[in-house]
């Protein structure tokens, strides 16, 4: 069974973060140990989310735990999120490196680490502190294999304009480094794209009302999970993505206020009729 270390939020009452891409994870078959960064009871979009950050001394002790016991070794995915102070994602890259130097069986696959850029959003602006902004950029970034973040996310990191789906791609590749952008909007359509060096793809979809919180971090947990599947960007773009408009559409349905993870486990695994496929140069 593969192994998944998330380092990012835990949010009781809100389908978010951390808690919610270990169930995103789950009928993957994928065994996911969350290391929370902060202990709420929702998502701060709700109002005054209760809890606390968790102090960076707890986080290291946990993650010393997870090593003690020979995870380190075992990880074959590492996904960072949300973070609420510059030390924690010290504590994050610290957990990166050791995982990656940990010795491993010859012919096991090397830990695959997702780097999602928990910084803001169209119309929100900045929504950590900036020493935390600051920190992901330049101690988590450069360790990713994928970056994953939103249009807005891309051009604080970049600096480059990012209103279609030109730009988008522009911008990501100046990164340097394969990414997955959440958020492109192209007329009628919004959709994620995959680009590395080699090539481009975006999914897109037709916009719909407000979705449910959550879905940069669904996301990111779905295209995980293809990439532990062996899937190629081509195919995993259009399963990950399926699987988060095919949850979306759903909580339209049953006008739910959260992402109905667990309810639609079975349909994060297919792509969706919705995602049209298109190569990008």
């Amino acid at each position: 069974m593969p192994l998944a270390l998330i380092i990012s939020s835990h949010v009781a009452a809100s389908r978010v973060g951390g808690s919610a891409q270990a169930l995103a994870l789950a009928p993957f078959k994928v065994d996911a140990m969350v290391v929370p960064t902060v202990l709420y009871g929702r998502h701060p979009g709700w109002g005054p989310p209760g809890g606390a950050a968790v102090p960076v001394e707890a986080i290291d002790g946990m993650l010393d735990g997870v090593e003690a016991n020979g995870y380190f070794s075992q990880i074959d995915l590492v996904i960072t999120g949300y973070f609420a102070s510059s030390a924690q994602v010290r504590a994050a890259a610290r957990a990166i490196d050791a995982v990656r130097a940990a010795p491993r069986d010859p012919g096991a696959r090397k830990p695959f680490v997702i780097v999602d850029p928990t910084l803001g959003d169209v119309g929100k602006g900045l929504y950590v502190p900036i020493d935390v902004a600051e920190a992901v950029t330049a101690d988590l970034v450069p360790r990713a294999d994928l970056v994953a973040c939103n249009t807005w996310e891309l051009q604080r990191l970049t600096g480059a304009e990012t209103r279609t789906p030109a730009q988008a791609l522009a911008g990501a590749r100046l990164l340097g480094k394969p990414a997955l952008i959440s958020s492109v909007v192209r007329g009628e359509e919004m959709g994620v794209i995959y680009a590395d060096r080699r090539e481009a793809w975006l999914a897109a979809h037709q916009r719909s009302p407000e979705a449910p919180k959550g879905t940069g971090d669904l996301l990111t947990a779905l295209y995980g999970a293809a990439v532990l599947d062996g899937l190629a960007p081509a195919y995993a773009l259009p399963r990950a993505v399926g699987g988060l408009v095919e949850t979306v559409s759903a909580a339209h349905m049953w006008k739910a206020s959260e992402l109905p993870l667990v309810a639609m486990a079975q349909r994060l695994k297919a792509t969706s009729p919705h995602v049209r496929m298109e190569r990008l140069n």
